[in-house]
């Protein structure tokens, strides 16, 4: 029997009559009713629900999108991802026309499911995560492919959004764009950060005295390794690397209360911090490196940068109480128009 979670009829965002988009809560509830939608393509699939029986189709189709694609993992064939294509309707009365802040596009990718078939696979690419060789996998390869794919075709206004672990393929996707200077609108829902949980710390001084602390030292590691002429051109490429990312701002939407993605928050609202203290300079490079790479370049082993590291971003925080780790962690949070929400941008 079908969860009403994945009912649009029932839990869809049915407030939103018509769409501006320019409004921030319209777009962030549009990419995040996408993810769903990939999501639901996905349990549809699992459950052979098929025709008038699908539940995926409203979760787009409610905001004038087609699906243009389906992508697929080729080692389970699931449904990780979609190409969904702006398709707004002749009627004039139509609330949802095109304008030019209508994306023609949005790439949209699902998180880990926790049951059927795919569950095996997408625990794999966690543990990949986790172990900061994502881009490895042939999931990533193949949503990297797909949007180079549409950007190639001309298609203007690009969205990318991802849930979860869709996220992280999302940030790497966008990153990867991004370093060859096509900067995608990206919508972020819920992004992993492999961390020690650092923002659980209730004492406020001494969680800053910690990412103080850890951004001296990775600057310092940072120093030594960089003085090895064998890494030089490394160190010079990241560098080059990072500042072409700085024109890319994505947009990160977290939740404190889930540890998954929460260590964003401290991430970024550390450098502020750093700046006040006037240690600015040292908290640029630490943000540019991770200690665990610096110590496979030390000892010289190649190493992938992680995809927290970002020098720009807006960082929307869900204020809002949650039940539990599963509510904070969900999607459907952010389509909701009863959260207390704050965003703020930071830029490098």
């Amino acid at each position: 029997m079908a969860s009403e979670r994945d009912v649009f009829e029932i839990s869809g965002p049915l407030h939103l009559t018509s769409i501006d988009w320019t409004d921030v809560d319209h777009r962030r509830s549009v990419a995040a009713c996408m993810v769903q939608g990939v999501y639901i393509m996905q349990r549809d699939r699992q459950e052979n629900r098929q025709g008038a029986n699908a539940l995926a189709p409203p979760w787009w189709q409610f905001f004038n999108f087609d699906v243009q694609s389906l992508l697929i993992d080729d080692a389970d064939s699931s449904i990780f991802g979609a190409i969904f294509r702006f398709n707004p309707k002749p009627d004039p009365s139509c609330s949802m026309l095109s304008t030019p802040a209508t994306p023609s596009h949005i790439i949209a990718f699902r998180g880990t499911v926790t049951k059927g078939d795919a569950f095996s696979r997408d625990l794999q690419l966690d543990l990949h995560f986790v172990r900061n060789v994502l881009h490895q996998s042939s999931r990533s390869e193949t949503a990297i492919q797909a949007v180079r794919s549409v950007v190639a075709s001309g298609s203007q206004n690009i969205w990318l959004t991802g849930h979860s672990l869709g996220a992280a393929i999302a940030l790497l996707t966008g990153k990867t764009m991004a370093k060859n200077a096509v900067y995608l609108e990206s919508h972020i829902f819920n992004p992993p950060y492999v961390s020690p949980p650092i923002e659980n710390i209730k004492n406020k001084k001494v969680k800053h005295g910690i990412r103080i602390a850890s951004s001296f030292v990775t600057a310092g590691l940072a120093v030594a390794v960089k003085a090895k002429k064998t890494h030089q051109q490394r160190n010079i490429a990241l560098e080059n690397s990072f500042s072409k990312l700085a024109s890319w701002v994505p947009c990160l939407y977290v939740n404190p209360r889930d540890h998954i993605c929460s260590e964003y928050i401290g991430y970024f609202q550390h450098r502020r911090k750093m700046e006040g203290i006037g240690a600015g300079g040292v908290e640029r490079l630490a943000a540019q490196h991770s200690i665990a790479g610096l110590f496979m370049d030390a000892i010289g082993k190649e190493s992938h940068e992680p995809l927290h590291l970002l020098p720009s971003a807006n960082v929307t925080v869900n204020l809002s109480p949650a039940r539990d780790l599963k509510e904070a962690h969900g999607v459907h949070q952010w389509w909701r128009c009863d959260q207390q929400l704050e965003s703020r941008t930071y830029r490098s």
